[in-house]
């Protein structure tokens, strides 16, 4: 079993750690908010042992990333974006101050910008540590029930390593490239993912002036070629007009973003995730920006 830190334990991180340790795995955990870290300890750990512990398949939890990584072979990282982490990485008590120089890997799992991550990973090979670019796809319930899909950029070897840990928490897992690749195939999945909200979007909502029972219509839909996991997971929930959980618009909005300046750069023509992030924005400013991203529907349905 290996020494494993994982640093941010948010919707996603919280249970993603769970499962390493579940898997035998001595996790030592570190979220800005410590109570987070304290309340999962009460559920996955086996102990309350600090990060030096060396007994094995304990848990633990540090009062700064640079404790929490001084001993591990994998670093796992779940945070909101590009400068949460930077400042993870770069800071006084941050990852690259405290990690071994030799021998260590971070899994970043964060949805940044590919530049980004081709800037940290270019970081990490200055300190001697490998480094993985891993955005997940599955949302909470995914991170949950360990069925993630992961798309990883970096070095073969280093994923190679890293990948029977991946697995404690996802389905499905490819490396997808050179460094920044994990980055860039997440950004096609958000595109793919606008897309189909925005049509769902507007499915129902033509479905509700044409006076049809959209539950019922969900129920023979879902089972031809307009099915898609959007459909099955918040169709119904669209229709009830329930947006309070979920993958926040906010995020959304960010990774439209990320989409759009990389198309910038490769020459892709983006014309319906310009539309759709115009209408994110429209979301967050009038009070949505924590709403599930399905939230897409209210625009067409407001009183």
């Amino acid at each position: 079993m290996s020494r494993v830190s994982f640093l941010g334990l948010g919707v996603m991180g919280f249970p993603m750690a769970g499962h390493l340790a579940r898997c035998g795995h001595d996790v030592c955990v570190y979220n800005r908010t410590g109570s987070k870290a304290e309340g999962w300890l009460s559920r996955y750990g086996a102990s309350s042992d600090s990060a030096s512990s060396s007994t094995s398949a304990s848990c633990g939890s540090a009062s700064t990333a640079r404790v929490a990584v001084s001993d591990s072979d994998f670093i796992f990282i779940c945070l909101g974006a590009d400068a949460d982490v930077r400042e993870l990485l770069n800071g006084e008590d941050g990852v690259f101050a405290g990690a071994k120089s030799s021998g260590a890997i971070i899994v970043d799992h964060t949805t940044t910008s590919a530049h980004f991550t081709r800037e940290s990973h270019a970081q990490a090979r200055e300190h001697g540590i490998g480094f993985i670019d891993a955005p997940v796809s599955g949302g909470e319930r995914g991170a949950i029930e360990g069925k993630l899909s992961v798309m990883c950029g970096g070095e073969a070897s280093f994923f190679e390593r890293a990948l029977p840990l991946i697995n404690c928490y996802a389905e499905r897992c490819l490396l997808m490239g050179a460094s920044g690749s994990g980055q860039l195939s997440k950004m096609v999945n958000q595109i793919c993912i606008a897309g189909i909200l925005q049509g769902l979007s507007e499915g129902l909502h033509f479905a509700k002036c044409a006076g049809l029972d959209r539950m019922k219509l969900l129920s023979i839909i879902s089972k031809g070629a307009a099915q898609s996991w959007q459909m099955d997971n918040r169709g119904e929930s669209m229709t009830q007009g329930s947006f309070n959980f979920g993958f926040a618009t906010k995020w959304m909005l960010k990774d439209l973003g990320f989409c759009l300046e990389e198309a910038t750069r490769n020459g892709a023509n983006l014309s319906l995730v310009e539309e759709v992030a115009g209408y994110y924005k429209e979301l967050q400013a009038s009070g949505h920006a924590l709403s599930d991203s399905s939230a897409l529907i209210t625009r067409l349905e407001q009183d």
